[in-house]
């Protein structure tokens, strides 16, 4: 008998119970989850381990549940079978083929007020069955959450990503600095040469990959900036650039280059040191099997940026 024809001995109801524990780390937040007992959720977890011949977890008394190793694997095949049967039902009560089930997205900080809501508007509308999860993280969580499963796609730019993720191109973008409408750059016509701003403050936008790009772009002009002030927060950054606390370098530049304070900052494009563009992708992990939602989200994202985003 070959291994296609034998049924496995774990059941779905099984695997979502070890997934909702594993995801809120206690027993009893998964039985809220899941509207059943804590011990209906301790025996599936019990009869799964003996189906599978392996200690997925271990529960630690006031300290809730811990996966081991093999836990921690299986965790990833586990979300991945759910996810299939989920879609497989989806599909057979949907007759008309429209696109319906859940995708989760994250993306950076900055590119979520801007580049990302027209593209979700735009899709929504189009396949209004498609329910989006969207997580906005910074570079390890947002690594961490791929990785895992619980996120099946990620927008991204294309520094320090994982050698395990796989990718396609969505824009391109040139590191620009930006300084206070009253900095002598602001109007200058001639080029913009970053060694001219060593002596002057930077304001450091201080979360990754961001501020080890800005260090690295600095580096290239031949100089080690001195940072005055630092920021993980976007707005906060402009906010002290536009009060002339220092010049920042950024990738991502709103349409409106007004502060939340009222004051204007410029961007202004970097002569020298030559700087490569930075791609904007959409990131995915390679060995996972994307579901049918997910396919077509990429699809559709990388032909919309084709044309430009408002």
């Amino acid at each position: 008998m070959s291994s296609l024809d034998r049924s496995p001995s774990f059941t779905l109801r099984q695997l979502t119970a070890f997934v909702a524990v594993a995801e809120t780390g206690t027993i009893s937040a998964a039985a809220e989850r899941m509207l059943v007992s804590q011990s209906a959720v301790s025996l599936a977890i019990n009869d799964l381990e003996k189906a599978l011949g392996a200690q997925l977890c271990v529960r630690r008394r006031a300290h809730g549940v811990q996966l081991t190793p093999t836990g921690e694997a299986m965790l990833v095949r586990a979300r991945l079978l759910l996810q299939q049967a989920a879609e497989m039902q989806a599909e057979s009560a949907n007759s008309s083929g429209e696109l319906t089930g859940p995708l989760s997205l994250g993306c950076y900080p900055t590119v979520g007020p801007t580049i990302l809501p027209p593209l979700l508007a735009r899709f929504t509308e189009r396949h209004p069955g498609v329910t989006i999860r969207f997580r906005e993280a910074m570079a390890d969580e947002l690594a961490h959450k791929l990785d895992s499963g619980e996120l099946d796609a990620a927008i991204v730019y294309d520094l320090e990503l994982p050698s395990s993720w796989q990718s396609t191109t969505l824009l391109t973008r040139h590191p620009a600095l930006v300084v206070a409408r009253d900095h002598p750059l602001a109007d200058s016509p001639g080029p913009v040469t970053l060694k001219d701003l060593a002596s002057e403050p930077m304001v450091l936008f201080d979360t990754n990959p961001s501020a080890n790009h800005a260090m690295q772009v600095c580096a290239a002009a031949g100089f080690t900036p001195r940072i005055g002030y630092r920021s993980a927060n976007f707005e906060t950054v402009r906010a002290f650039v536009g009060w002339g606390l220092g010049w920042t370098i950024m990738l991502q530049q709103p349409q409106v280059n007004t502060t939340y304070g009222g004051l204007e900052v410029v961007s202004r494009p970097i002569d020298d040191p030559v700087l490569e563009p930075v791609r904007l992708l959409i990131a995915w992990k390679q060995d996972v099997m994307l579901s049918r939602v997910t396919r077509e989200f990429i699809r559709f994202v990388v032909h919309a940026t084709e044309e430009p985003i408002p």
